[in-house]
């Protein structure tokens, strides 16, 4: 009988430490993929850091554009309202000139 339970015991443990070697296996699989996951991460933050600036020099390029645009934009307003004056000026004046016209046809 207890040659019986010294090999079953035997057997389990034996099963036992081929488990043992599975699980040994699988966390060294894990341990790499782990360390290949970091190495993706440090890579990802590169590219994190470089896509920033990339963006900082888009930003600062439309910052650019838009006051130019702005600029443009003011100097077209400036230019329709002196336009505008000149029109109004014109106006005055051919009312002027007809009033004018008619004085002079009335004293025919």
């Amino acid at each position: 009988m207890e040659d019986k339970m010294f090999e079953m015991l035997s057997k389990i443990y034996g099963e036992m430490q081929e488990g043992f070697k599975g699980v040994r296996q699988e966390i060294k699989s894990l341990d790499g993929r782990m360390t290949s996951l970091e190495g993706n991460m440090v890579g990802l933050g590169e590219r994190m850091t470089s896509l920033e600036g990339n963006v900082v020099g888009l930003e600062n390029k439309m910052d650019e554009n838009l006051k130019a645009l702005y600029d443009g934009y003011k100097l077209s307003i400036e230019g329709i309202h002196e336009l505008g004056v000149k029109v109004d000026n014109l106006t005055d004046q051919v009312a002027h000139q007809e009033i004018k016209l008619q004085v002079i046809k009335g004293s025919k």
